[in-house]
């Protein structure tokens, strides 16, 4: 029981990395990492509603008819992304504020909380939902944070808007846009993909994928439930 708990918390940081594994939440992730405030910032917006949109979902799911459980879903997901919406508003930094923008309001459509509501916390218990919300919303924050630093630093040689190399005075511009941010993200899955070749051929055995990430197990497009 405490391993399977354990493996609901801690998968979503690296085997079931939503950014890495998945490939969910792409939007956010090239356009909100220029910076590692930025990337902070979103993860932390995003791991709240995972963890407040797991728990109703999981709770509110044995009572909800099939045909409409998407529809309810997005209802409470909306419902957590306001309320977010709403203290960041009020308490973060302007500036942090005015940088995610619009992409606050779109966590309510964000693959990645639509995903777990549909795949982990509809068919587990509240806690364990939980425990699957916090996991995947730390991998996401990891990943948005470890993003915007190399993106930063490549750009103007600053982490978290402190200049660690001062004579670094004019911007390189290709990591702070989009073509950058694919070329970053793809050496990135490289990396992370050798590695696990290489790990399959120290074990003499081929890499199997984590179960249940494929369409079979999904169902989120099959709205009447039964098919």
């Amino acid at each position: 029981m405490k391993n399977s708990m354990f493996k609901d918390l801690t998968k979503g940081i690296w085997q079931e990395n939503p950014v890495l594994v998945l490939l969910l939440g792409t939007c956010p992730t090239l356009a909100l990492t220029g910076s590692a405030v930025n990337g902070f910032g979103m993860g932390c917006a995003t791991t709240c509603v995972l963890i407040g949109s797991n728990l109703v979902i999981s709770i509110l799911a044995p009572v909800t008819p099939k045909k409409i459980r998407i529809p309810v879903y997005i209802v409470v997901i909306a419902a957590f992304v306001t309320v977010v919406d709403l203290l960041l508003q009020a308490y973060a930094p302007p500036a942090l504020y005015e940088s995610l923008g619009i992409f606050i309001p779109l966590i309510v459509v964000n693959c990645i909380v639509l995903g777990r509501a549909e795949a982990f916390a509809s068919k587990n218990s509240p806690f364990r939902s939980v425990l699957d919300g916090i996991g995947m919303g730390l991998g996401f924050t990891l990943t948005l944070t470890m993003l915007g630093i190399i993106r930063e630093f490549l750009t103007c040689g600053a982490v978290f808007e402190i200049k660690l190399i001062p004579g670094w005075t004019t911007d390189f511009l290709l990591p702070g846009a989009a073509p950058g941010a694919f070329i970053i993200v793809g050496c990135i899955l490289a990396v992370k993909n050798y590695m696990k070749y290489r790990a399959a051929i120290r074990n003499r055995r081929l890499y199997v994928p984590p179960q249940g990430l494929n369409c079979r197990n999904c169902g989120i497009c099959r709205i009447d439930g039964d098919k």
